[in-house]
């Protein structure tokens, strides 16, 4: 039975052995074993209560079946090596274990929707693994939001000083972006929820299947209604690929962030030293390496998704072996997705803030311009003007490096008479935060709403 192909009866000859070794797959597709044992449960039951299949024979497979999902479950399933795929796999073992009665499980099926009904139930579950590590990168950077309560950093456009900004409402904003990916992920979930089984090879099958029944007991919400398009397409693939892919960019996106923050340079924030790596050569270095590993791993996500899309874009009506290769694309980007959702959820509970560094980098006077130029506006004078006067104020402290906390109220009033004693409240981190009104905005009230609300969301 070792070397019996399940298509093998056509051919006279065996396979090159390069062709073996080329066309194999089990080396990527044993992932998908216990879906594959459940996919191939659910239908022996439905042969059998259609009467296709004797009912003794039946239970015989379907005893030997639930014996190999028990060990695929543990961990105890051995896959034979020489198998091709993980299906033939499980056919060669359930011969093996029940002797010729395995050879009725195939009936009115293909491994064309064989393949991809156990794709659909691992992307369904994997999806809702990833949501759930979502879930909780969130919860644990809300707790950095509240604990951060009170802080506040420079904000930055263009990597330079940009306003000040309060540290919990940058952890905040981290927070819809992820929810924007765990909803993608979500969506494409539900949309991927229906069963090509009972598709066969590509047009269905003679046989009395009731699909539904199979449908149900694999839950899946309903049947594909097209048996052409339940073996050819694979944008559930596509669609959880790109969902990746926005997942990777916001947590490159945040490991990038806290990658600049933690440098020597800027100096805002530290981590525990059982997330660091070191050099070999190097004694003193601490390195972020599980940071840049997620930047780095964000382009594995953006690469499979190219990939699947590569790969699918040509492809006719039906199925074509090229779509072996989907999973080797998926399978790494789901990979990927998990460690870096793991490993930064670890470090939003391990890091620390220097305070002492950002107030030195609150002190830049320039950080508060545009609060100067909104003080104007709120003394009736025009935007365009304001901001034109508050650059010429920058380029005469710039020239006589004198820097404007130390202006008097008549230096102010030779640019512009709307000046009162109030400008000198202005160059205040705090108080540049507290002066905001604008909803969504850093403004203590404002961060204690979005905590709230977050934390309602979180529950």
């Amino acid at each position: 039975m070792r070397s019996k192909k399940l298509w093998g009866g056509r051919f006279g000859k065996g396979t090159a052995e390069a062709v073996d070794r080329f066309t194999e797959s089990l080396s990527v597709d044993r992932r998908l074993a216990e879906a594959d044992l459940a996919g191939s449960i659910a239908h022996i039951r439905m042969l059998k209560r259609q009467r296709i299949v004797p009912a003794k024979t039946a239970d015989r497979i379907l005893k030997g079946l639930t014996a190999l999902l028990i060990q695929a479950k543990n961990g105890r399933f051995r896959p034979d090596p020489k198998a091709e795929d993980i299906h033939t796999a499980i056919q060669w073992a359930l011969h093996r274990k029940i002797g010729a009665a395995a050879e009725y499980l195939h009936a009115g099926r293909s491994r064309n929707d064989q393949v991809v009904t156990a794709l659909r139930i691992v992307c369904r579950e994997s999806v809702g693994s990833l949501a759930a590590q979502i879930r909780q990168l969130q919860k644990g950077l809300l707790a950095q939001a509240r604990k951060s309560a009170g802080l506040i950093m420079p904000g930055y456009t263009h990597m330079r000083h940009a306003q000040p900004v309060a540290v919990s409402h940058l952890f905040l904003s981290y927070l819809p972006a992820l929810e924007r990916d765990r909803q993608r992920l979500i969506d494409a979930g539900e949309r991927l929820n229906e069963l090509p089984l009972g598709s066969g090879a590509l047009t269905g099958s003679t046989l009395p299947l009731n699909r539904k029944q199979v449908a149900r007991e694999l839950k899946f919400q309903r049947v594909m209604e097209n048996s052409v398009d339940g073996v050819t397409t694979r944008d559930f693939v596509l669609e959880i690929g790109s969902g990746l892919t926005a997942l990777g960019v916001t947590l490159s996106r945040i490991a990038e962030d806290w990658i600049l923050w933690s440098t020597d340079e800027y100096g805002f924030l530290s981590f525990d030293e059982s997330l660091l790596t070191g050099s070999s050569m190097m004694p003193q270095k601490q390195n972020p390496d599980f940071l840049e590993l997620t930047r780095g791993s964000a382009a594995r996500l953006l690469a499979a998704q190219t990939g699947i899309a590569a790969l699918t874009k040509g492809l006719p009506s039906g199925y074509q072996r090229d779509l072996q290769l989907d999973k080797t694309f998926l399978f790494d980007a789901l990979e990927a997705a998990e460690g870096m959702l793991t490993v930064v959820t670890l470090g939003a509970g391990a890091l620390r803030w220097d305070r002492m560094n950002l107030a030195r980098q609150l002190s830049d006077e320039s950080l508060y311009a545009t609060d100067l130029a909104e003080y104007l506006v709120m003394r009736k004078v025009p935007f365009a003007e304001a901001h034109r006067i508050v650059g010429r104020l920058l380029r005469e402290t710039d020239r006589s490096e004198r820097p404007l906390a130390d202006w008097s109220l008549a230096d102010y009033r030779k640019f512009s008479s709307a000046f009162d004693r109030q400008v000198h409240d202005l160059f205040d981190p705090a108080g540049s935060i507290g002066r905001k009104q604008s909803a969504g905005s850093t403004a203590p009230a404002e961060i204690r709403r979005m905590i709230r609300v977050w934390s309602a969301r979180l529950r």
